[in-house]
């Protein structure tokens, strides 16, 4: 414990931390910059939230996404790191530190076992027996079935990583305010509590009356379990707590460790709650007939729900963009969780870029010795000495080391280190953590050279993006890059100190590749720059001559492989076509006339040869990510396989060409630039704990499932998002609330081992109406999603659509017989679920289930890949588009953001109802933008936005707004560039007109209305209902 043992994000005291807050390369600057601004809104209370002692806010938190006006700061109080996320656990540890006895997941599964195909998706881990009378179709997992690679086996999964409301503001949902506000009046107190240090009011749940009050079935009052030591509820004090038999509860009342620190027990609002409260709970509860209320789409971007904990616990909860959870009320028990029909899962974006993050520098981690969860905000200490696991109920030894804390420079606090106050942290790891010496950042670029290769001009692009981008790659003095390209032979380049110019050697025999001098291909960067440069500036012009069409993929990889396998570390492949010759040939499968058809579209991959390695690639810490540029079917469902089981990307560039095709030239220069220069880690593994009585059983997103519960993750990226299921095990009889930890353990670019640990706590319920009430529409859908992705796979295309139809159907039938006191006539929703049917019918329309001819294949399977590997904000925003009104942008509401006022509109519902021909509208749908100018649009806004005189002058392919020094021209633009920078991908901006022929797509994306084989909303509201009615 020399220098200074911790470095903890925002606290202000000399820490060790690096500028930008997480040790290695800053976000990106320019257009893709992530760490977003913080804006104090103008009207600010005072005493509104308080972010534990003296911490900036991060500013992600506080800031809010389109459409939001700001009435106070976002909720998010995660003190010191605002933002965290799951990650997994004690990953490589040596076999000796591992534990399997981490809450393990119920069933992963044998290699090489094909889960049944199921009609129907249970949530849960039941049995196939149903009762016949149940629906067809519900989202099931079946123990035991599937692969030992993840089920989910297709790419992306998501998680918040721009939900970046989570204030509650006035206008939004009332459920969100259910927590008690620091403004309300502190509980009645009906007996003198224990008392403790003065300066905290009493924050421990008062010991009210145990039985509830009809009017908040939700409000309940539970055994503590957290962090006060006295005073716990009369009636609880003699129970055995969980998970400690033989203790008694009242062994948690040390009257003299008690005197030492007071901790606000954790749980939902007491009785005593304010009855504004109680309204609050009501409203959330309000059921709303979809049939009757058309406008429920609320003007700005929904939030995350808030879960109903006790203040003090909920701001040190973990950021919704990081962790989320499907429930945020977790049912009691499985039976409760089957009769809700609603799916349970989490949603995680586990090393999403964070403006802060607390850092630990200390010799000591502190971590449960039965389970190996690491210490956070949700344990107990029942003194100063003991604390108690938050997933299993153990008690541990505080270590001597931990009682002093660095931040306060105080001696006897262990309950205020910076480990119990941030739910989202990342440790420095000691050597434990490691199986061999952190690797060295080692990039290898694959390129297609053939003939189709060269014609797109694609090669042009990339080396001109790396050679401006060689000095930004993350990475330290050891980084090592090599180059391999590939027609139907295989080059190398040797880069070998003393050569006046790279030299290349060609292997021909593609039948039995090997390494020519391997000594000289990977090669340290800052020693050998010059030579990369050179080479990297001559590479484009080296092939145009060339007539050579096949394509040798498969052996390239696996020359890739073998040249990385010693160190591990990144291989980025650029392919253009169908590989045609060697290990890994495939053969065109699309046929255009039966695209459309739910029935035998090819979504399997053809061949295992792509999986395998990818298996190879995992077990050396390589990763594979794909850069697809064609506008031939290539068989993205074969060739996406190296990726996702590698945990790499796919980026696809549909009909990519130079000249032909020049939009995408921008998006792939933006595209590389980001990828080559965000953060990365090496050689990852991740793990999911949760409190004991729950289980996990599937993940979705692009990894391999080692054991049962260790993703294996041979890099880590800031952009990718994972999704699991989960499952009550065993009734969490007793505990008011229950925990979920990820950690990741990673090497950092810089060869740091380090650590990042997300921790959420939920609130448990005991009825149907308090599950609906705490359900997070967007985070539902979102598992669905991925469900659906594996259904389509598994089975066919039209099954997952009928098992997502049936999600609404069931989830609302069983609301409206067994929470529904009165039966009214319409389609009655809970308020949190009101959305429900809107974002499925939407699911629905999206290119991964959309029915109808004009989806190629390929383009289908890349947005199941996303669906797969995306955090949830940008998988919402890909399925439901925001749709806003841009000829009259005003401040009013605006953000300001470093000096930059951004405007505000609110959301429009997707019909053309909305749209009236004398505006401009703008529909952002994530991966692409369209502006839409109306026959009728203003003059003002044609000559001052777009530079034309009039309608009639604007130009059939417009992709960009001229920067013109009109308020209305810098008004809209800063709109559109704001909306850019919160993503990792760069959105294509449209400009369309009545005639344009991009129209069709932009009407396409109108959910709320008819198309050619799709209902709209109205009918798929008649279509529900019948069947809830039935």
């Amino acid at each position: 414990m020399a220098q200074q043992p911790y470095s903890n994000g925002p606290v202000q005291n000399q820490l060790v931390q690096s500028p930008d807050g997480q040790g290695y390369s800053p976000a990106v600057p320019g257009s893709y910059s992530h760490q977003m601004p913080a804006k104090v809104p103008p009207h600010q209370s005072s005493g509104q939230y308080s972010y534990s002692g003296s911490q900036n806010v991060s500013q992600l938190n506080n800031y809010q996404g389109p459409g939001q006006t700001l009435n106070r700061p976002p909720v998010a109080a995660f003190s010191g790191s605002p933002v965290q996320q799951p990650g997994p656990v004690s990953q490589a540890l040596p076999p000796a530190l591992q534990n399997s006895a981490a809450v393990s997941c119920a069933g992963t599964f044998p290699p090489g076992a094909s889960p049944p195909v199921l009609s129907n998706w249970q949530y849960s881990q039941t049995p196939v027996s149903q009762p016949l009378g149940a629906q067809t179709s519900h989202l099931a997992h079946v123990p035991g079935t599937g692969s030992a690679q993840p089920p989910s086996s297709l790419p992306g999964s998501t998680n918040p990583a721009e939900t970046y409301q989570y204030a509650a503001s006035p206008g939004a949902p009332p459920l969100q305010n259910s927590y008690m506000k620091p403004g309300s009046a502190p509980p009645p107190v009906t007996q003198p509590l224990t008392p403790l240090h003065p300066p905290r009011p009493p924050l421990g749940p008062p010991p009210a009356t145990p039985h509830h009050s009809p009017a908040a079935p939700n409000l309940k009052m539970n055994r503590s379990v957290g962090y006060s030591y006295p005073a716990l509820p009369p009636g609880y004090q003699h129970t055995s707590p969980p998970g400690a038999p033989g203790m008694n509860a009242s062994a948690l009342q040390y009257p003299d460790g008690s005197k030492h620190f007071h901790q606000p027990a954790l749980g939902t609002n007491h009785l005593t709650a304010s009855m504004a409260g109680l309204s609050l709970q009501q409203e959330g509860l309000r059921p709303v007939n979809l049939l009757q209320e058309r406008n429920i789409l609320p003007t700005t971007l929904l939030k995350a729900p808030v879960p109903n904990l006790h203040e003090d616990i909920q701001k040190l909860n973990c950021n919704p963009e990081l962790f989320r959870c499907t429930l945020t009320n977790i049912p009691q028990t499985q039976a409760l969780l089957n009769k809700a029909k609603l799916p349970l899962g989490l949603l995680l974006h586990p090393f999403k870029d964070l403006s802060q993050l607390p850092v630990v520098t200390s010799s000591i981690i502190v971590r449960c010795r039965s389970c190996r969860t690491y210490i956070n905000p949700f344990v107990s200490f029942l003194d100063q000495r003991r604390w108690k696991c938050n997933l299993c109920y153990r008690v541990n030894d505080v270590p001597e080391e931990f009682l002093y804390n660095p931040v306060t420079r105080v001696y006897g606090e262990p309950h205020k280190r910076p480990e119990v106050q941030n739910a989202t942290i990342e440790f420095m790891a000691p050597s434990e953590y490691m199986l061999r010496p952190p690797q060295p950042p080692v990039y290898l670029f694959v390129f297609d050279v053939s003939h189709n290769a060269v014609e797109t001009g694609y090669l042009n692009t990339v080396c001109q993006t790396l050679l401006d981008n060689l000095d930004s790659l993350p990475g330290n003095t050891r980084t090592k890059i090599g180059f391999i390209t590939f027609d139907s032979t295989i080059h190398f380049y040797s880069l070998q100190e003393g050569l006046s110019q790279p030299q290349m050697l060609i292997v021909s025999d593609i039948e039995d590749v090997f390494i020519p001098m391997p000594e000289n291909l990977l090669v340290n960067l800052n020693e050998n720059k010059e030579l990369i440069q050179d080479l990297l500036r001559t590479l484009p012009q080296m092939f145009t001559k060339s007539l050579e069409t096949h394509s040798a993929l498969g052996p390239a990889l696996q020359a890739a492989f073998k040249l990385m396998s010693p160190t591990g570390g990144r291989i980025t492949v650029f392919q253009t076509q169908l590989p045609s010759v060697g290990m890994g040939a495939l053969k065109s499968r699309e046929e255009p006339n039966q695209r459309a058809t739910a029935k035998d579209i090819h979504l399997t991959p053809s061949t295992d040869f792509y999986k395998k390695l990818a298996l190879d690639c995992s077990g050396q810490q390589v990763a594979v990510d794909l850069f697809l540029l064609s506008g031939q079917y290539s068989d993205l469902a074969s060739l996406g396989c190296i990726s996702r089981y590698s945990a790499g990307s796919v980026y696809y560039y549909q009909s990519y060409h130079h000249k032909h095709n020049p939009v995408q030239v921008e998006k792939l220069q933006k595209e590389l630039k980001r990828y080559l220069t965000r953060k990365i880690g090496f050689e990852a593994v991740m793990r999911i704990r949760c409190t004991k009585g729950l289980s996990i059983h599937t993940f979705h997103g692009n990894f391999f499932v080692r054991s049962t519960d260790l993703l294996s993750l041979p890099n880590v990226n800031p952009d990718a998002g994972y999704a699991v299921q989960m499952s009550v095990e065993e009734s969490l009889t007793d505990m008011q609330v229950v925990s979920f930890q990820s950690a990741l353990l990673y090497t950092s670019s810089k060869g740091e081992r380090r650590i990042r640990v997300h921790t959420m706590c939920l609130p448990v319920v005991t009825t149907l109406s308090e599950v609906y009430l705490g359900a997070d529409v967007q985070a539902i859908t979102g598992l669905l999603a991925n469900m659906a992705v594996d259904r389509s796979v598994s089975a066919t295309l039209s099954d997952a659509r009928d098992a997502l139809v049936n999600a609404v159907i069931d989830s609302l039938a069983a609301y409206r017989s067994s929470v529904l006191s009165i039966q009214q006539p319409g389609l009655t929703a809970p308020f949190s679920l009101r959305l429900f049917p809107l974002y499925i019918l939407a699911l629905l329309k999206q290119k991964s289930f959309q029915t109808g001819t004009n989806t190629r294949l390929d383009e289908r399977i890349f947005t199941m890949c996303q669906v797969k590997n995306q955090p949830l904000v940008y998988l919402m925003l890909m399925t439901h588009p925001s749709l806003y009104r841009v000829d009259s942008l005003t401040d009013e509401g605006a953000l300001n953001i470093n000096d930059r006022t951004i405007p505000q509109p609110p959301l429009l519902q997707l019909s053309v109802e909305k749209l009236s021909r004398d505006g401009a509208y703008l529909m952002d749908a994530g991966s692409v933008m369209f502006l839409w100018i109306g026959k009728n649009c203003g003059q003002g806004f044609i000559s001052q936005v777009l530079g034309v005189p009039n309608y009639g002058s604007i130009p059939q392919n417009m992709t960009h707004l001229p920067e013109l020094e009109t308020a209305e021209s810098i008004r809209t633009r800063t709109f559109i560039s704001w909306l850019r920078e919160q993503r990792p991908f760069f959105p294509i901006l449209y400009i369309i007109k009545d005639e344009s022929p991009l129209k069709s797509i932009f009407l396409q994306n109108m959910i709320e209305d008819r198309t050619e084989s799709a209902l709209s909303y109205y009918e798929f509201l008649l279509h529900i209902q019948q069947q809830v009615n039935k």
